[in-house]
């Protein structure tokens, strides 16, 4: 007992041992600052100022778009399967961690045995009476693989480094979903606003309709212009139907997104009327921490790394350790005293003498493997930084369309005034009036469009920015 206990001493010292790399993680691309400042109003986030967190989409202080978003975590479906695969990332991770302690097993048996009643002597058959046997057997098995090479310890902080990248794309895919909603959702109020802007314009037009055949009447105006003003009434009427066709499918992806048949949500129409918030950017080193799917690849280059020392263990010779004992007799009544006893103990050392180079390879396959965790890594950056140069550059520049186009629709109004008046003046005819109000319409519905636009640029901007959320919030490992 006491030579395999200093053997259980001597694995335990030799379990600090750990073969493969230290992890150090990937140097990635991350320029001083944006290429692209934000647009006017907007400014670089300081290091305690972010987006907020979890619940960014308030900043648009919408209570329909924020009962929507509400139903995200319960109800789509996509962010549910996220959840259950972290989930079966932390189970993997208590899997992992059992193989470092010894494994426990008893077998408690109770045999019953008769030998033959006919024993063979000389050619002659000689009969006796022979009971059964009962054996009574309660034997203890513990084993234990020591951890010489850090084999165990390296899987159980690949299991661990997965838990983290699995937390991060739950968020990723939360915050996916969150940024579709709102994207969705400001492009069907587009629709509203645009409608709402036809619904106008078909009153207006309705009126120019009156007083033309009110012209015509009084015979100061030709059937033309009545025709021309039917014209225009009905082609306006048609495109405010068309809005229906694309407002009917943008309320059915949202109702998707929330884990509703689309005949369960009916959304109001509602127009745009406030200007996207001021979003704090940050620097692009930020991106780091900020982004989930940039946390879930950096993971998944901790996971890949500690695969190779993995790899590079099984190179080496496994202890395993074996101990039996407990209790066996014949007699129910001495089952479990002491000299009933019984016990074997003894390490047992495993080594692979030839394996046509499967090791080997398996070592250069994770090899192989890390490099393209990091190449994916990189990338993942990269991307990240493109797609926050591209929303602050979409921004800058719709935030100019925007004075540009509220200009156009100021002067389409006025033109569309004067040459009203010039009409019933009689100085002028109809055409005029007719291509006045079609700038003045197409202007209107451009600036909505823009506002439209500029909404869902934000939405993508902030997803780009992460959402608010930090790598600190990853599980502990």
């Amino acid at each position: 007992m006491s030579r395999a206990l200093i053997v259980l001493v001597l694995a335990g010292l030799a379990t600090g041992c750990a073969v493969g790399p230290v992890y150090e993680r990937p140097a990635a691309p991350a320029p001083a600052a944006f290429k692209e400042s934000p647009p006017e109003g907007w400014k670089q986030a300081q290091p305690n100022e972010a987006i907020p967190r979890g619940r960014w989409w308030e900043m648009y202080r919408d209570p329909q778009l924020s009962a929507l978003e509400e139903r995200i975590d319960i109800s789509n479906q996509n962010v549910l399967a996220a959840m259950a695969r972290y989930r079966e990332a932390r189970d993997q991770v208590r899997i992992s961690r059992a193989s470092l302690f010894p494994t426990v097993t008893a077998t408690p048996e109770i045999t019953s045995t008769r030998t033959s009643g006919t024993v063979a002597r000389g050619g002659n058959g000689v009969n006796f009476v022979q009971g059964p046997v009962v054996d009574y057997s309660l034997p203890v098995d513990v084993s234990y693989q020591a951890d010489v090479w850090g084999s165990l310890r390296r899987t159980v902080s690949a299991a661990s480094a997965s838990v983290q990248a699995s937390a991060a794309d739950l968020e990723n895919a939360r915050l996916t979903s969150q940024a579709q909603l709102a994207e969705i959702y400001f492009e069907m109020r587009g629709l509203d606003s645009d409608a709402q802007v036809l619904q106008t314009t078909l009153s207006l037009f309705e009126q120019s309709r009156q007083l033309t055949q009110d012209r015509f009447d009084a015979g100061v105006a030709s059937g033309a212009d009545v025709a021309q003003a039917r014209t225009q009434l009905a082609t306006t009427r048609a495109q405010l139907i068309d809005l229906g066709v694309a407002r009917a499918q943008f309320e059915h992806a949202i109702a998707t997104l929330v884990g509703k048949a689309p005949s369960e949500v009916t959304i109001p129409p509602a127009v745009l009327e406030a200007a996207p918030p001021a979003v704090a950017v940050g620097l692009p080193s930020t991106l780091l921490e900020r982004r989930p799917d940039v946390a879930a690849t950096e993971r998944a280059v901790a996971a890949a790394n500690a695969q190779i020392g993995v790899a590079k263990a099984a190179l080496f010779p496994s202890l395993l350790l074996n101990a039996t004992g407990g209790f066996q007799t014949t007699n129910l009544a001495q089952w479990l005293a002491w000299p009933s006893r019984f016990w074997s103990v003894g390490p047992q050392l495993a080594a692979t003498l030839f394996d046509g180079g499967k090791r080997r390879a398996q070592v250069d396959l994770s090899e192989a493997a890390y490099d393209e965790s990091v190449a994916v890594y990189r990338q993942t950056v990269l991307t990240a930084l493109q797609q926050v140069e591209d929303q602050l550059s979409g921004l800058r520049v719709l935030s100019e369309e925007a004075e540009a186009e509220a200009d156009a629709v100021r002067a389409a109004q006025e033109t569309l005034d004067i040459v009203t008046a010039q009409y019933t003046a009689g100085t002028t005819d109809y055409l005029q009036v007719i291509t006045a109000q079609s700038v003045l319409l197409q202007s209107q519905r451009a600036e909505t469009d823009i506002l439209a636009r500029r909404l869902t640029a934000s939405v993508l901007l902030i997803e780009a920015l992460g959402g608010g959320w930090d790598a600190s919030q990853l599980p502990a490992s």
